[in-house]
């Protein structure tokens, strides 16, 4: 199926992405065998970039469901993968240990990896409403829950970047 085919380079996509940016932080320029996190605004952004591609790649997958364009198995198999990196991405936060200046950035913008899990969840939950044929009332609610967490992600977000230093 070409759909299959597309799924699985859009899996292969991500988790190079994700090996990539795992590999820039443990990598050291100067062959030191400690991770040590000393540049917290490019470690920052470059969570941020991952992030947006990961959102970017749901979101077009997600849409896809919505218009019957991909099975819901399918679908959770992105969302798996997805769902995967993201808590890769929230451990790396966890070890990186920043200086006080740096915390509540950090937290903020934990809290939004949190949140976009927690969207990638209920995207889940509603492939399989879609899968179990649910009534279009349940359907909904769960469309509303998805966008009210879609703003809250949003929200931390824009928090983190106010409480960034500088």
């Amino acid at each position: 199926m070409a759909s299959k085919k597309g799924i699985i380079i859009t899996g292969i996509i991500l988790a190079s992405i994700t090996g990539a940016s795992f590999l820039m932080w443990i990598i050291p320029e100067n062959n030191e065998t400690t991770f040590i996190v000393s540049d917290y605004a490019g470690y920052l952004d470059g969570v941020k970039n991952v992030h947006e591609i990961l959102q970017e790649s749901i979101d077009i997958e997600y849409q896809k469901l919505q218009e019957d364009k991909i099975s819901t198995e399918e679908f959770t198999e992105i969302t798996e993968v997805t769902s995967s990196q993201v808590t890769t991405q929230i451990s790396e936060f966890v070890t990186s240990k920043p200086p006080q200046e740096w915390q509540d950035s950090y937290i903020n913008y934990m809290e939004a990896m949190k949140k976009f899990n927690e969207y990638i969840s209920e995207t889940k939950v509603l492939a399989n409403q879609i899968e179990n044929k649910s009534p279009e009332s349940e359907m909904n609610e769960t469309k509303e829950k998805i966008n009210k967490i879609k703003n809250e992600i949003s929200e931390f977000i824009e928090l983190s970047d106010i409480s960034r230093p500088g």
